[in-house]
C-alpha cells in the first residue's frame, strides 16, 4: 500500500515463516538475488558498503547500479541501508528499511523506502515506478521463503 506520505513508499506484508527465517532470507545475499538482487559484499554489518545492478532507466537518470551501505542492523528485527545510484554524482538520500515483527505464527514486514524529493517530479515518478516494484519483490520473497529450509534451532 502507498501512502499519501509522498517522500516515502511504505507496505506492510505478513508471511507464515519465523523471524529468523525471513531475516535469513533478507540478508544472505543467495536468498536476496532470489527476491531482489544479488548484492556483490553485502554483510548484514553495519557500514558494509555494496552494489547491485539490475534494469537500467535512463528516463528516470538511473544507471541500473545501485550503491548501498548498511545504516542500521538488529537481527532479526530491523535492516536498514542507503540506496543510491552508484552512477550519480550526488546521493538522492534514500533509505530503505525492512522492520520484521513477530506475529502469530509468522512475521509482518514494515517495509518504508524514505527520501523522495515531493518538489522534484523525476523523483516522484520514480516513487510510482519503485512502489509497484517493491511489492513485487516482498511477493517473490513469500515464494523463496516458502522454497527455503527451515531455520536450524540452537540448543540454548
Amino acid at each position: 500500500m502507498m501512502t499519501d506520505d509522498i517522500t516515502t513508499i511504505e507496505l506492510d506484508h505478513y508471511y507464515p515463516h519465523s523471524p529468523e527465517k525471513v531475516w535469513r532470507a533478507l540478508t544472505t545475499p543467495e536468498l536476496m538475488g532470489q527476491w531482489m538482487m544479488r548484492p556483490i559484499g553485502f554483510e548484514p554489518v553495519v557500514g558494509t558498503v555494496f552494489e547491485m545492478r539490475t534494469q537500467p532507466m535512463p528516463g528516470q537518470n538511473f544507471s541500473g547500479e545501485i550503491r548501498g551501505e548498511v545504516l542500521e542492523v538488529v537481527a532479526p528485527q530491523l535492516l536498514s541501508v542507503s540506496w543510491n545510484d552508484a552512477r550519480s554524482d550526488r546521493d538522492n538520500g534514500w533509505v530503505i528499511s525492512w522492520t520484521l515483527r513477530p506475529e502469530g505464527h509468522g512475521t509482518r514486514i514494515l517495509f518504508s523506502h524514505r527520501g523522495f524529493d515531493p518538489e522534484d517530479p523525476v523523483m516522484q515518478r520514480a516513487r510510482s515506478i519503485m512502489g509497484g516494484g517493491w511489492k513485487g519483490m516482498l511477493d517473490r520473497l513469500e515464494s523463496v521463503l516458502a522454497d527455503a529450509a527451515p531455520v536450524q534451532q540452537t540448543p540454548e
